[in-house]
C-alpha cells in the first residue's frame, strides 16, 4: 500500500507519479506493473476514438474526462520508457515545445532568424525532418491512419512532386474512368482504385474524406433510428 495525500489541485507532474507508482516492480499495480507499449496499444486509439466523440458532441463535461485518459496513455508510454532509460516527460514537452516554436516563424523571433524565407507549415516540416524527396514524403506519412485520411495525404504529399490530377477536372477524369472500372468488374482492386479517386476528388474541392464519411454513417444510423421509433 502506497502512502498518497489527495491534491487540491493536480497537474501534470502528479500524473506522472501516479502512473511511476502504478508501475512500481515491488508495490504497483498488478495489472498496470506488467502492461507495455504493445499491450496497450489498442487502449491509445480506444480512448482517442472516445475524445473525438466528445469533441464532435461538443459536450465539455465529456470532453474533459476523455482527455484526461488521453494525457494518461501519453504519460504510460512515456514512464515506459522513462523506465528503459531512453526519454522522459520532460523531453517529451522540450521536443513538442521546440517544434512549435520552430514551426511558427511568423511568431517567434528565433524560429524567423532561423527560417528565413522559409513560411509554409509543410516546408518547415521538410526542413525539419530533412525531407527531400517524394519517397521520404510518402514514407512518412503513418500506415495506421484511417485508410481514407492517409489515402488524402498520400495524395496532397504526392501532388507537391506533380503526381497525380492538377485540379478538379482531372480529378473527376480519374473519378469516372475508376468508377467504369468498377462497373465492368466488381473486385476488391477495382473498389480500392474507385475509393482512392474518390478522396483524391474529395480533397481538391477541400473535403475530408474521412470526416465526411464518419459524418455521414451519422446520418445514416439516426435516419434508421428514427424510422424505428
Amino acid at each position: 500500500m502506497q502512502d498518497w495525500t489527495p491534491r487540491e489541485h493536480y497537474t501534470a507532474e502528479d500524473l506522472v507519479e501516479i502512473i511511476r507508482i502504478l508501475r512500481d516492480r515491488e508495490n504497483g499495480c498488478p495489472w498496470d506493473k506488467v502492461q507495455t507499449h504493445a499491450s496497450i496499444r489498442k487502449n491509445f486509439l480506444e480512448e482517442t476514438c472516445e475524445a473525438l466523440e466528445a469533441i464532435d458532441a461538443d459536450d465539455p463535461v465529456m470532453m474533459q474526462e476523455e482527455l484526461g485518459d488521453v494525457l494518461m496513455q501519453v504519460v504510460f508510454h512515456t514512464v515506459i520508457e522513462e523506465e528503459r532509460g531512453r526519454f522522459d516527460m520532460e523531453k517529451v514537452c522540450r521536443e513538442v515545445c521546440e517544434k512549435l516554436v520552430f514551426r511558427h516563424p511568423n511568431i517567434f523571433a528565433s524560429s524567423a532568424a532561423e527560417n528565413a524565407g522559409i513560411n509554409s507549415w509543410d516546408a518547415l516540416k521538410n526542413k525539419e525532418k530533412g525531407r527531400t524527396t517524394l519517397a521520404d514524403e510518402l514514407d512518412t506519412v503513418p500506415a495506421t491512419l484511417p485508410a481514407l485520411m492517409r489515402a488524402q495525404k498520400l495524395q496532397k504529399r504526392a501532388a507537391r512532386f506533380g503526381c497525380g490530377p492538377e485540379d478538379a477536372a482531372g480529378a473527376a477524369k480519374a473519378l469516372d474512368s475508376a468508377r467504369a472500372a468498377w462497373d465492368a468488374e466488381q473486385t476488391a482492386e477495382n473498389a480500392g482504385e474507385l475509393l482512392l479517386a474518390a478522396a483524391d476528388a474529395m480533397r481538391l474541392a477541400g473535403v475530408d474524406a474521412e470526416e465526411a464519411l464518419t459524418f455521414a454513417a451519422r446520418r445514416f444510423t439516426q435516419r434508421l433510428e428514427a424510422d424505428e421509433t
